[in-house]
């Protein structure tokens, strides 16, 4: 087991709160990973997709840092910017 995940098991066993948005925040920061990794793949800055977007960098950099609060709309037309076509699916959990 790596530090990480004895560090994340270790406070959620002591800190209720941190349980309980841990799932949820990990969830926005994977999401924000892997639009920074789609767009790595697609060979493009972020100042690249700014451009495309018709947006400021620092948009495009709190789209991929701050991925909690992206309507679905942005995440279309982010993904059309770089090439890509925007999938969603639902899983039991």
């Amino acid at each position: 087991m790596s530090d990480v995940a004895r560090y994340i098991e270790k406070r959620q066993a002591v800190d209720g709160e941190f349980e309980l948005n841990f799932e949820e925040g990990y969830a926005n920061f994977k999401i924000g990973v892997l639009l920074r990794q789609a767009r790595e793949a697609a060979g493009l800055t972020q100042e690249e997709v700014a451009h495309r977007l018709k947006t400021q960098k620092s948009v495009i950099s709190r789209i991929e840092n701050h991925a909690d609060d992206v309507r679905l709309s942005t995440l279309r037309r982010y993904a059309h910017a770089i090439g890509a076509n925007l999938q969603i699916r639902l899983a039991q959990s």
